[in-house]
């Protein structure tokens, strides 16, 4: 992913370690891009904790780089990354997610249907509440007008939560804070950024739902539709992959395999011991459908031993950890 960052160049000083770090993805919102900055602002300084503001620009079409960069001119804060072309939320997510120096991040939508001013709050409870590794927010008075939004919603919701085990009301809400080092360990492809709770939980982030502010959108258009939910289920099956198998493909592949592969040789043995009776199988479709359930089966396990290999060689020549260790606050004993 190519993109470029656009230093500000106005009087201040940008702290060299920001506090708390906002990744706001944007796509073709010039007509609200300076509201969001502006209420960021102040929402942020009214709270008296140093932090940045990286606008990450999805490859716009309307002047939005052009305005984020006018904007960055006055304000040390704002950190403006303009992608070379449109990537979709995810890898806009990620771009922020890489630039990131404060202790804590911060995301939110560009469309102010959540309010900044409730960033404060989330901040305040992380700091209050050191078991706790991320907040989630949750819009328990929705203002879309639009049924095909909130119906979708919902019904999406609750699919995730009885499927994945982590009860939360509404993982579509852009508006979430995260300590560091959980954003540290995730990343993000495809459109794996509305499971991003699921992606800190797999992380070992301790998860709590916040009720927080919505507003209807004032300008600007959505740019979801209904095709969304389809997309949402075939992503959820991903992603319960991904959380379930990633380290043994071979209890996924070659489970399915041994289920199809199992009745596929009791009918071939049933078969043979006809055969041995005398009676003509040559022409029955039994048959056919009991060598094609062992063969798949069979190419089911080796699929998964493949895939066994391949992660052992991914873990073992230093391409990740297949594990992550819980930071605890240091205890004047642990001194001595």
């Amino acid at each position: 992913m190519e993109a470029v960052e656009v230093v500000p160049s106005g009087d201040g000083v940008i702290p060299s370690c920001p506090e708390v770090s906002i990744v706001v993805p944007m796509f073709d919102e010039a007509e609200s891009v300076s509201d969001l900055v502006a209420r960021v602002g102040e929402a942020m300084q009214a709270s008296g904790r140093s932090f940045e503001l990286l606008a990450v620009d999805d490859g716009s079409r309307d002047g939005t780089p052009a305005l984020l960069r006018q904007l960055a001119r006055e304000r040390p804060w704002l950190r403006p990354v303009c992608l070379a072309r449109n990537y979709g939320q995810s890898c806009a997510l990620q771009a922020g997610f890489d630039r990131v120096r404060g202790s804590y991040v911060v995301t939110l939508d560009a469309d102010l249907q959540n309010d900044p001013l409730d960033i404060p709050g989330l901040l305040d409870r992380l700091d209050a509440e050191p078991e706790l590794d991320s907040l989630s927010g949750w819009r328990q008075n929705r203002q879309d007008k639009a049924l095909s939004r909130k119906l979708p919603s919902m019904l999406a919701n609750r699919l995730i939560s009885r499927t994945t085990g982590l009860q939360l009301h509404d993982y579509g809400c852009a508006l979430k804070a995260y300590r560091r080092p959980i954003v540290d360990r995730i990343r993000l492809y495809g459109e794996l950024h509305r499971f991003l709770p699921l992606l800190a939980h797999d992380a070992g982030a301790r998860i709590a739902e916040v009720p927080v502010r919505h507003h209807a959108r004032a300008k600007g258009q959505s740019k979801y539709g209904i095709d969304r939910t389809f997309r949402v289920v075939l992503d959820l099956v991903l992603v319960l992959f991904f959380l379930r198998y990633r380290q043994r493909p071979l209890h996924a592949f070659g489970g399915l395999g041994l289920w199809l592969a199992t009745p596929g040789a009791l009918i071939l043995a049933w078969l043979f011991a006809q055969k041995l009776a005398g009676e003509a199988i040559g022409g029955r479709p039994l048959l056919l459908a009991g060598v094609m359930l062992v063969l798949v089966g069979l190419q089911l396990v080796v699929a998964g031993l493949i895939g066994e290999v391949m992660m052992r060689i991914y873990y073992e020549s230093g391409g990740g950890r297949q594990y992550h260790l819980r930071e605890e606050p240091e205890t004047p004993e642990a001194k001595l």
